[in-house]
């Protein structure tokens, strides 16, 4: 049994205090702001006691549960609740689950991104519950006046089997007061686990299909003003005039003015990223309003000079180089075949990669690219501001509450504890809620018009002022030798503004002469963060080269694979593989099973692909079919190690989440610039996916393994690209390099 210290980093997890009622806290005060609504459960205690930052314990038996992290889709407001309730030993259905709001005193890591959720807040999880079951026991056993390790717990229920007496949580929740806070706890073996592990539907489920109030357009304060921004319409452009006479004349409208979100001076954290920090805001009573009056504004605009900005990134001081002008895509994919010709940054080199490529029998050389890609949240930016001389209040959907709330306080001059931020449900992130400038924009807004607000952004606010997927491009080249076997490996990768490369990813390790570099080109065009960053480029481009290899080797893709992973495993080349070989090629292994892998019929046309990214290996294959002359993506068939699989629904509907998305955007994504403006601002000229070509089935499997859970909401994005443009392949005879796959798709003699 693990036994664990109530310790993590730089702070005690719990400290125990008597409450005046009689009840428990230990440390952290905000669990006081938990109100349940009365209809939410059958019946309400009378008297609520906080056993730890993640718990409190009704006199009655009910629990609530807090969340610590935002809700962005990804069901960690289920899936984190369960952990806390596995080892506190409570029935789920007693259980209350609510949001958290940010507070950094309490936590660390209080975010989401990377599919780091489950896998960083595992242990302390588990902690708050078994530490609060502990401390149950503790009082039960003082009260009985019997030995604890005599007391035992189920289903929310004290026992002592020796004397006969039982008690529930709630009858003993006052008396545990008494309890000094343990210096470490038990856990629970995996084997006695039961809540997790076991499916468990959304807690907000019944929230969302009801239309009640959960996200950040959905919140609503008294006497709230409706503002919006306007931004410059091309990258590389500044503010310069604007004439508002006529938007200020137009009823409804409270005032006009120009803000800026970053000082000039300001050192940038790695979140701050801000693509247009001068805005021209609007601001009145009500939405329709404030969009008629955008519509009247006379704004000019100006060409900004290259400049620089200094950024912080988790310690290391960067000098961001922002170049003038105006890009066009058409230049960007000159730009990047002109750096694929050229040497590059050499990243990693096992062996001599030159002299095995001279001597090869056969070499296979490939190039693919991507384009830039708008994150397309279904739910715009948009955020809650209350700020006054005293204390700023916010509310609404962010993925890195932490990292903008220390922004906030630097552009407001208030020291974090007068910042309030309350976490809404993220109607979508994907990373671009990463970049929570338009918070700091709201704040500034309410400061200005000393009442509240809540700022807009509309469709073509978002779409087009940055914080894109980069574009990528790589170049591949395979050496074979007479034998067929793979004696050599290159790969050069970069993109605009970053490189995708993992230098230290498959096949490194698997080749005895292996080369990986990159390459960047700077540019004005902002980035971040997109579902699985760099993977979901990499990962496509070389799971489709792989699959070209081993067709020119004449094997089979998934026996290929294996082939080279067993190399890894055995035999690895270079110390710095950053995957287990073992893992990688169970995925592969599963997924051949349950796809019964070479048997399927002659009309169906198969396409494999596996990656390992954010701790996890997944694997897919992708069947299409011909039907009227388009290609249909008939079943998918995934096997998946993420570790332990804390909700088996939530874990299959991200599956399915991402190999839906990952299909889409590769298909149709595709985000282009002239002269530096976005050529697509809403839906009607950015395609997305539709209901209709999703996939009609998918089958997910997990690994069965006692290992602590890793990523889940990114891992299984990455490897369907590949997936499919293998199966297109196979389908047409043509092999697909360049994203979106649809405008190659036209010349294949197909009708989409």
């Amino acid at each position: 049994m693990a036994v664990l210290k109530t310790v993590i980093g730089r702070r005690s997890f719990l400290k125990s205090s008597a409450l005046a009622g009689g009840g428990l806290m230990l440390s952290f005060s905000w669990m006081a702001s938990c109100q349940p609504k009365p209809e939410e459960v059958l019946a309400m205690p009378d008297e609520w006691f906080d056993l730890n930052a993640f718990l409190k314990i009704g006199d009655n038996g009910i629990v609530t549960i807090m969340s610590p992290n935002p809700e962005g889709g990804q069901n960690v407001k289920t899936s984190m609740p369960m952990i806390v309730a596995e080892e506190l030993d409570v029935d789920w259905k007693n259980v209350i689950v609510e949001q958290a709001p940010l507070n950094t005193d309490a936590f660390t890591r209080q975010f989401i991104g990377g599919s780091q959720a489950i896998h960083r807040g595992w242990q302390s999880l588990r902690m708050a519950g078994a530490t609060a079951r502990h401390m149950l026991k503790e009082a039960a056993a003082q009260t009985w006046q019997v030995p604890v390790n005599e007391v035992t717990t189920q289903a929310g229920r004290l026992f002592h089997q020796g004397s006969g007496k039982s008690a529930g949580y709630g009858e003993m929740a006052a008396a545990a007061v008494t309890v000094a806070v343990p210096q470490e706890v038990q856990l629970k073996e995996v084997k006695d686990f039961n809540i997790i592990g076991t499916s468990r539907k959304n807690v907000d489920g019944k929230k969302i299909v009801t239309g009640q109030p959960l996200f950040g357009l959905d919140y609503h304060r008294e006497g709230m003003l409706i503002a919006m921004i306007t931004h410059p319409p091309a990258f590389g452009m500044k503010l310069k005039s604007v004439d508002d006479s006529a938007a200020k004349a137009m009823p409804g409208i409270r005032d006009v003015f120009t803000i800026k979100a970053l000082e000039e001076d300001y050192e940038r954290q790695y979140f701050d990223t801000c693509t247009f920090p001068e805005l021209v805001v609007v601001v009145g009573n009500t939405t329709w309003e404030v969009m008629n009056a955008k519509k009247t504004l006379k704004i000019a605009w100006e060409p900004f000079s290259e400049h620089s900005i200094s950024k912080n990134a988790f310690g290391s001081v960067q000098t961001v180089r922002i170049p003038a002008g105006f890009e066009n895509t058409a230049d960007h994919r000159v730009q990047m075949e002109e750096m694929l010709a050229r040497p590059a940054k050499v990243s990693r080199k096992d062996g001599d990669p030159e002299a095995a490529f001279n001597k090869a029998a056969k070499v296979i050389e490939r190039t693919y690219t991507a384009p830039f890609l708008a994150h397309n949240c279904m739910e715009p930016m948009n955020f809650f501001a209350h700020v006054t001389a005293e204390k700023a209040e916010l509310v609404g959907p962010l993925q890195k509450p932490e990292y903008t709330e220390q922004a906030l306080s630097a552009r407001l001059g208030l020291p974090l504890d007068k910042i309030d931020i309350q976490m809404t449900r993220l109607g979508g992130g994907y990373g671009r809620r990463s970049y929570a400038h338009w918070l700091i924009e709201a704040a500034l807004i309410s400061q200005r018009m000393k009442a509240p607000i809540k700022l807009i952004y509309t469709r073509e606010d978002d779409m087009t002022a940055g914080i894109y997927r980069p574009t990528y491009s790589a170049k591949y080249r395979a050496a074979l030798d007479a034998d067929n076997n793979l004696i050599a490996f290159h790969v050069k990768a970069g993109g605009i503004p970053e490189s995708p490369l993992y230098a230290n990813r498959f096949p490194a390790g698997a080749v005895d002469n292996y080369l990986a570099e990159e390459w960047s080109i700077d540019s004005n065009i902002t980035v971040g963060s997109f579902r699985a960053p760099r993977s979901n480029f990499m990962g496509g481009a070389e799971q489709a080269f792989l699959d070209e290899v081993a067709e020119a080797a004449g094997k089979d893709p998934i026996a290929f694979r294996l082939e080279l992973l067993e190399r890894a495993k055995h035999n690895p080349v270079g110390k710095d593989n950053d995957y287990d070989a073992d893992r990688y090629a169970g995925v592969l292994k599963l997924v051949r099973e349950k796809a019964n892998w070479g048997k399927e019929e002659s009309t169906v046309h198969r396409g494999v692909s596996a990656y390992f990214c954010h701790d996890s290996y997944v694997a897919h294959v992708l069947d299409l079919v011909m039907e009227a002359g388009k290609p249909v993506v008939k079943n998918v068939y995934s096997a998946v190690d993420c570790g332990i699989v804390v909700n088996p629904d939530g874990a299959t509907n991200m599956t399915e989440g991402a190999i839906v998305d990952g299909i889409g955007c590769a298909m149709y994504g595709a985000l282009t610039l002239k002269d530096g403006v976005p050529e697509q601002r809403n839906f009607d000229s950015y395609r997305l996916i539709r209901h209709s070509e999703a996939p009609k089935k998918i089958e997910v499997h997990f690994v069965q393994n006692e290992i602590d859970p890793t990523g889940m909401g990114e891992p299984p994005f990455p490897p369907i690209i590949g997936a499919l443009a293998n199966a297109l392949y196979q389908a047409s005879g043509k092999r697909f390099y360049h994203q979106p796959f649809v405008q190659d798709l036209q010349t294949a003699e197909w009708k989409l």
